[in-house]
C-alpha cells in the first residue's frame, strides 16, 4: 500500500508546475526577449549596410527614377512626373529604338546656362548611392525619332519623314506642328547616333536646335542611359511608355530593340528614392535569413 501511494503522489509531482519551475520559465523567456531585442540592434546595421549595395546596385544597372522637371515632353510627361528608366538592357548591347522615350547624358552642352547647384559632401555621397539625386549630373529626356542609318526630315507646314515614310504623332502638344519652328533635312543619321525630338515641339531645344553643335544634334548611343518605361508618380498618372504604332509603319523598318531614355532641354533629376526602397525591401529578407540561421530556426514568443 504505501508503494503504491508513493508511486501515485510521485506521478502528480511528475504532472505538476512547481513555484520554481514557473521563475525559471519566465526567467527564461524575458532572457529570450532581450537577446532578440538586442539582436534586432545589432543586426540593423547590416541591414542598412545590405539596403544601401541592394540600392547602388540596382540603380547602377537595373531600374534609376528620374523626375521631370520641365514641359519639353508634354503631353506625354508632365512637370513633376516620375519615370523609371530601364537600365538593364544595354547591358546586352541593346541601343534605342525609333519611338522609345529616353534619357541621356547631355551630348553637347545642351544644359548651358541651367544653374547647377554645388553638393557638398554628404550630397554627393548620398547621390552616389541613390538616396537622393544628384545635383551634378545633366540628363535630358526625349523620343527617339530616328536612329543610326535612317534619313530623316521635316519641312515647314508637313510631319516628319523617316525613311520615305510620314510619321502620324498623335503624342504630340495639342496646338502644336511638327516643326514649323524648326524645320530641317534630309538628314541621315550617323551610325551610333540618335536624332531625339521633344513631344511639345515648339517647346523643345531638342535635335533640331543642336544642329550647329560638335554632334550636328544627333545623341550617341553611348551617352544614352536608358529608356522611359513607366511613369510612376503620381500614382494618378501611372501609365506605361509603349512605342506608337507609327514606327511600326512597314518600310521604315525597326532595329534591334533598345533601351533609352531623355527628357527635355532643362534637365532631368534622378530620383534615389527608388532604388533605395528595392533596396530596403531585398534586404529585410536576407537580414531575416541569416537571423534565422544564427538562432536555430528559433523565434521569439
Amino acid at each position: 500500500m504505501g508503494d503504491v501511494a508513493v508511486g501515485a503522489r510521485s506521478g502528480r509531482d511528475e504532472g505538476e508546475e512547481r513555484p520554481d519551475d514557473a521563475v525559471e520559465r519566465d526567467a527564461d523567456e524575458d532572457g529570450t526577449a532581450a537577446r532578440a531585442h538586442r539582436s534586432f540592434w545589432k543586426e540593423l546595421p547590416l541591414l542598412i549596410g545590405i539596403a544601401l549595395l541592394l540600392a547602388l546596385l540596382i540603380k547602377t544597372f537595373l531600374v534609376q527614377a528620374f523626375s521631370i522637371p520641365s514641359d519639353s515632353m508634354q503631353d506625354t510627361l508632365q512637370r513633376g512626373d516620375r519615370v523609371l528608366v530601364d537600365k538593364l538592357t544595354p547591358w546586352f548591347g541593346s541601343e534605342p529604338e525609333r519611338g522609345e522615350v529616353v534619357v541621356f547624358h547631355d551630348p553637347a552642352n545642351w544644359l548651358s546656362g541651367e544653374p547647377t547647384p554645388e553638393p557638398n559632401i554628404v550630397q554627393k555621397a548620398l547621390s552616389w548611392i541613390g538616396l537622393m539625386p544628384s545635383a551634378e549630373e545633366k540628363d535630358l529626356i526625349k523620343r527617339t525619332i530616328a536612329i543610326g542609318g535612317d534619313t530623316v526630315e521635316c519641312k515647314k507646314g508637313g510631319p516628319v519623314v523617316v525613311n520615305g515614310k510620314e510619321l502620324d504623332e498623335p503624342y504630340i502638344f495639342p496646338g502644336n506642328t511638327p516643326c514649323d519652328d524648326a524645320p530641317f533635312g534630309p538628314i541621315t543619321v550617323p551610325k551610333g547616333k540618335i536624332w531625339v525630338m521633344g513631344d511639345h515641339r515648339q517647346n523643345s531645344q531638342d535635335s533640331r536646335y543642336h544642329m550647329q553643335d560638335s554632334t550636328q544634334g544627333f545623341v550617341p548611343v553611348d551617352k544614352v542611359v536608358g529608356r522611359a518605361v513607366v511613369i510612376a508618380w503620381p500614382l494618378t498618372r501611372w501609365s506605361t511608355l509603349p512605342v506608337p504604332a507609327t514606327f511600326d509603319q512597314p518600310g521604315i523598318g525597326n532595329q534591334a530593340a533598345a533601351t533609352a531614355l531623355g527628357l527635355g532641354a532643362s534637365g532631368l533629376a534622378p530620383v534615389g528614392l527608388g532604388p533605395a526602397a528595392l533596396g530596403l525591401v531585398g534586404a529585410v529578407p536576407l537580414v531575416m535569413w541569416r537571423r534565422q540561421k544564427l538562432t536555430g530556426g528559433r523565434t521569439a514568443r
